[in-house]
């Protein structure tokens, strides 16, 4: 498998995932010129793009999901309530909705020669998932969009060969920082977003010897810095009881300007 992550941020999300034979998106939050440019990092086109995962229904996660569809109708995957609130969306115009394919909560499907397990997250959202993506022996998942992490989701992401994990906020520049009061509650939340040190310790239970990538996603630019949320998450895996440290694996934080590099899996 290979990946690239295209954008990651409040401001928009959008992941490729493929093999030789098999190639789709997950999330569509950025502009449709964005997403061309970041396929042809990859050497690929719309035209080539199988299928498409939705996430959540959050417009930094599909606000170009319209214009894609009327540009060319790709197969797009999501739960039965992430397709209810995309249907009754008027910001992102009309398309054939025929395209919509449910999905269920912890039940795998195929597409191509990957295969697909969505996994429920805590977030403010009518039925949001993330995803693990599997191929033969290979695995990875992108994990973003959750106000706490859990047992069931430790279990479910166990042996990743590749992790795209959330860490959204410095929990003190998000207190001291411009946002309404309630605003900051929602983040700080059950169903909000993994603050660094969450993230980290989250990351610390996930670790095992043969991870072979980490990524630092869904950075927020208000309440965070790339160097503070790879410093807080660093810090929170040497400091966990078990027997690795950050300096063990190189992690990485994704930028919500710019593509990251193409990673084999």
């Amino acid at each position: 498998m290979r990946f690239l992550n295209i954008a990651s941020g409040s401001t928009g999300n959008v992941s490729y995932i493929g093999s030789d034979h098999t190639h789709i998106l997950v999330d569509t939050g950025i502009s449709r010129k964005r997403i061309l440019e970041g396929l042809r990092e990859a050497g690929l086109t719309l035209q080539d793009i199988d299928a498409i995962l939705i996430t959540h229904e959050h417009m930094d996660h599909i606000s170009s999901l319209g214009v894609l569809e009327r540009t060319r109708e790709i197969p797009v995957y999501a739960t039965e309530g992430t397709i209810a609130e995309i249907k009754s969306c008027s910001n992102i115009g009309d398309f054939n909705t025929d395209v919509l394919h449910s999905v269920k909560i912890d039940t795998a499907f195929r597409l191509g020669d990957l295969n697909i397990k969505p996994l429920k997250v805590d977030h403010d959202a009518k039925e949001p998932v993330c995803y693990r993506i599997e191929q033969g022996n290979k695995s990875c998942a992108i994990v973003t969009d959750l106000g706490e992490y859990n047992e069931y989701l430790l279990n479910n992401l166990k042996g990743l060969d590749l992790l795209m994990l959330e860490s959204n906020h410095d929990i003190r520049m998000l207190e001291t920082g411009p946002y309404p009061y309630p605003l900051k509650m929602r983040i700080l939340g059950k169903y909000g977003h993994l603050s660094n040190e969450n993230s980290g310790m989250f990351l610390s239970r996930l670790l095992h010897d043969d991870i072979r990538h980490i990524l630092l996603g869904h950075i927020s630019r208000e309440n965070n810095t790339r160097e503070l949320a790879k410093m807080a998450v660093e810090n929170e895996v040497d400091a966990a009881d078990n027997k690795y440290k950050a300096g063990d694996f190189e992690i990485k934080t994704l930028r919500h300007d710019a593509a990251s590099d193409i990673l084999e899996v």
